[in-house]
């Protein structure tokens, strides 16, 4: 354990999972007084208000955030070009695709604070023959794991669902998140106020350290879960690993998956995806993939195999990407290089 914590202690001195200014030095994109708001209606309204009201909330949204509407035009038209299937790809450049897009996030947004309300009926989600049944297997034998999640769909479905002790598993399953708490700060605030169990084990990115290995070797060896981001990229460039995603390079944080490489527990990667993303009712699809990556090796081989953990979560994030592009909840520059160059040679044609 203490060479563990020794590899913890470097890779966060290197950069670890600290976020990058491209997205982290955003404001949040609902403040305080909105969310409390938002919490006082879904306490005193049935959860199909609250899905109708999205709807202006949205609108309103796109009308006043250019921000939004820029970034959301520039993924859809990316995909668009990516997409095999015509009626798909035809909708992703629609004149009103952003719209669209910024409504199925606000959707999305009354079903996270629904489900850390222990109001997400579990019979809402279909499971699928991938992987869920393993991972059960191993909950219900006492085993822990790593779940993997990205901003594609409801990242918070599972999560809330695993601190409301409706997973399916015949146990209560003890989940850790490692999340960046100061730029949710409003969100968690929330969270608390809505059910305190929602904050005991929130690790925040800022604490990464040593003991962080210990931590989560307690929860894992108990037979807890720790759910991670797998698409926000870090602070120091040197620790990002680039990869081909949706037609070209992109930024991804390899801290994460070293990280991953450096507790040996099996790895999940897990979305929660609408079924369709601007209906009222709230069904999901749960899709689980378990990485058949082993960490059982040398520590040079270990880097090598992060690399390829990385790579499995990209080319599995960008095939649900262009199933669910509306459901891609990254309203910032991703592609931030390449995006630069492009203002620029469309500055230059204007002139």
């Amino acid at each position: 354990m203490t060479d563990i914590a020794n590899d913890v202690y470097t890779y966060e001195k290197e950069g670890g999972i600290s976020q990058s200014d491209h997205w982290s030095k955003q404001r949040e994109k609902a403040s305080g007084w909105q969310l409390k708001l938002l919490l006082f209606l879904f306490r005193i309204f049935p959860v199909i208000i609250l899905r109708i009201i999205a709807f202006p909330v949205g609108f309103f949204y796109f009308l006043f955030s250019k921000k939004a509407r820029l970034e959301s035009k520039r993924f859809l038209n990316r995909i668009a070009r990516l997409i095999k299937e015509p009626t798909l790809a035809k909708k992703c450049v629609s004149p009103l695709a952003p719209l669209k897009h910024i409504i199925s996030f606000s959707l999305t947004l009354i079903e996270k604070i629904q489900g850390w309300g222990g109001r997400f009926p579990l019979k809402n989600i279909q499971f699928n023959n991938d992987d869920i049944k393993n991972l059960i297997d191993e909950l219900n034998r006492g085993n822990g794991a790593f779940l993997v999640f990205s901003h594609l769909g409801n990242s918070e479905l599972l999560r809330s669902l695993l601190y409301s002790d409706k997973t399916g598993v015949s146990r209560k399953v003890p989940a850790a998140t490692i999340m960046d708490v100061k730029v949710t700060a409003h969100f968690v605030k929330m969270l608390k106020d809505l059910n305190l169990q929602s904050s005991v084990d929130i690790i925040s990115t800022d604490d990464i350290g040593p003991q962080t290995a210990i931590l989560l070797e307690e929860k894992l060896s108990g037979g807890g879960v720790v759910l991670i981001a797998g698409d926000r990229t870090s602070a120091a460039g040197d620790s990002n690993i680039t990869l081909p995603f949706l037609g070209t390079n992109a930024p991804f944080p390899l801290g994460v998956f070293y990280l991953l490489s450096l507790i040996n527990y099996p790895v999940y990667f897990i979305f929660g995806l609408r079924n369709k993303c601007l209906s009222l009712k709230s069904l999901y699809n749960m899709f689980v993939h378990k990485s058949d990556i082993s960490f059982n090796c040398t520590r040079k081989e270990r880097r090598q195999r992060s690399n390829d953990l990385a790579k499995s979560f990209v080319s599995l994030l960008e095939s649900y990407c262009k199933k669910f592009p509306f459901q891609w909840f990254n309203f910032f520059d991703f592609w931030q290089e390449e995006n630069a160059q492009g203002d620029i040679q469309n500055e230059k044609k204007k002139r």
